[in-house]
């Protein structure tokens, strides 16, 4: 007897679990990447133009970026699914907001996004994984891209949480907003040196390359 199972593309049964799993993470992935988009622009507000926000603006684009291939991929398969899980994301986004960040030291709340980042790629590595035994070209490739071109963003946001340590009232500050702290800092000595050395190098422009692979 056959065991219970979907149809992949090349025509044999996948194993039920296999399919549970991909939609699970598939819904999993589409609330990170809302929460990509949304909530590291929320984070970039808190900090005006300081390079952590810089930092996450980019991550932001890019998610905003991959938005519509994200929807042409997942929509068609899980259109309740997907719509819910960007719910529940927007929800949490606005309790966290409005509530948590209000309590929360800048730094702390910045780490916490980066957080958010890597769990959004861990999601990504392991539904690419699952693609792959599903023989789904179309979304083992989207996960791969994703990866691609999101680790480097990730690497040079957490390098960034170095200018927290030369803007101290910065980063213990807490509220919605944080503007005043930054606009007040950013003339302090040592901060372009701060800057200098939270950028590094190495991916300063993945986001500009990756775009134009899918012109």
């Amino acid at each position: 007897r056959r065991p219970r199972g979907t149809r992949t593309a090349r025509g044999f049964a996948m194993p039920d679990h296999l399919a549970r799993l991909r939609s699970k993470l598939c819904r999993e992935l589409a609330q990170a990447e809302q929460d990509a988009c949304v909530q590291t622009r929320r984070e970039a507000s808190r900090l005006g133009d300081s390079l952590p926000a810089a930092k996450l603006r980019e991550v932001s684009a890019h998610a905003a970026h991959l938005r519509p291939r994200l929807d042409a991929l997942l929509l068609p398969r899980h259109p309740l699914g997907i719509r819910v899980s960007r719910v529940v994301g927007r929800g949490f986004s606005i309790a966290r907001h409005f509530v948590v960040d209000r309590v929360l030291s800048a730094e702390r709340s910045y780490r916490a996004t980066l957080l958010g980042i890597e769990h959004g790629l861990d999601t990504a590595r392991l539904l690419r994984e699952v693609a792959h035994q599903a023989d789904d070209i179309r979304l083992f490739r989207f996960c791969d891209d994703l990866i691609a071109q999101r680790e480097p963003l990730a690497r040079e946001a957490a390098r960034a949480m170095s200018w927290f340590a030369v803007h101290p009232d910065t980063a213990m500050a807490s509220g919605a907003r944080v503007d005043a702290h930054v606009d007040h800092q950013a003339g302090y000595p040592g901060s372009h040196e701060a800057n200098r050395l939270a950028r590094g190098g190495g991916a300063r422009g993945v986001l500009e390359s990756g775009l134009a692979d899918h012109r």
